[in-house]
């Protein structure tokens, strides 16, 4: 029975619903796990220097394929050029140096893009839409990622472009969570857009929960981050993706070549709105950003 390694960088908690899509994709490619493949779950728990020893776990295994998210493919990447490697990842797959072009991956990499931190500069947008007496708009950003820093450029570039006053919250570990929001918060930010990348995401309910505490109206990459609280967010689907990972690796199992498969990228974004805390926030959503909505929560 083949077996695929399944590695993250987040912890078991935060990938639950990205398992649970992934092995919809296994089970559309024609592979269940338990019948005709075998899946070994590995889990850094944010501490990305754990990364190398878990992809070295997995390669003595062995495995014929390793399904990852960026840094943990990044990782996968530096330790072989020989075991296949499928990523998920919001970020730019080029620019992370995982394959030389979208198209033509041309290694042992491939996978799935769904661009979630070049859509910072339409948050800001949308946010200033839903909050348009907010003078000054905070921005939480990772720091140890390409697409982060990439993101937060574009977002500093558009608010600049708009007049927008911008108060960056870089953040590099648990806790400084709590100094970063009583930062902005002191600094008079009315409004708060979260960044994207696995870190973040991975602290999601204390993001949101924060959020909550300050009254601060936020805008988030990923639906999960509104799922739990969040206000809204717009971006693409992080379990379509792992979908997505799914049908791959079962294509990779069956024995095509990652360098032969070009990266999927998402063509499908969603605006979701939590309509219960617009109304603890006091407030008012407009008929035509409901109306546009992919999603409301109630």
């Amino acid at each position: 029975m083949p077996v695929i390694g399944f590695l993250r960088s987040t912890s078991l908690a935060f990938s639950v619903h990205m398992v649970a899509a992934f092995r919809q994709g296994l089970v559309a490619a024609g592979f269940n796990e338990g019948q005709n493949v075998a899946i070994e779950y590995r889990f850094a728990d944010n501490q990305l220097d754990r990364l190398a020893g878990l992809v070295a776990e997995l390669i003595r295994l062995p495995v014929e394929v390793i399904v990852a998210n960026v840094n943990a493919a990044l990782a996968a990447k530096a330790a072989t050029t020989t075991v296949p490697i499928v990523f998920a990842t919001g970020s730019d797959p080029v620019v992370d140096g995982l394959v030389a072009s979208l198209n033509r991956p041309g290694s042992n990499v491939t996978g799935v893009s769904f661009v979630s931190g070049l859509l910072g500069a339409k948050r800001l947008d949308m946010l200033r839409q839903l909050v348009p007496t907010a003078t000054t708009i905070a921005m939480l950003v990772e720091t140890d990622t390409i697409e982060a820093r990439i993101e937060r450029r574009d977002v500093e570039l558009a608010a600049q472009a708009l007049g927008q006053q911008l108060i960056i919250a870089p953040l590099s570990s648990e806790g400084e969570f709590d100094g970063a929001f009583t930062s902005i918060v002191g600094r008079g930010a009315k409004a708060m857009l979260v960044g994207t990348g696995p870190f973040l995401a991975s602290n999601r309910e204390r993001v949101v929960g924060l959020a909550a505490r300050h009254a601060i109206p936020a805008i988030y990459a990923v639906r999960e981050f509104v799922v739990v609280g969040g206000l809204m967010c717009y971006g693409a689907s992080i379990a379509e993706a792992y979908r997505q990972a799914g049908i791959y690796a079962g294509r990779v199992l069956k024995g095509e070549k990652p360098a032969d498969l070009p990266v999927v990228q998402s063509t499908k974004f969603e605006l979701v709105i939590n309509a219960q805390t617009a109304r603890t926030l006091g407030l008012t959503v407009t008929p035509t950003l409901f109306a546009t909505a992919d999603e409301v929560i109630e």
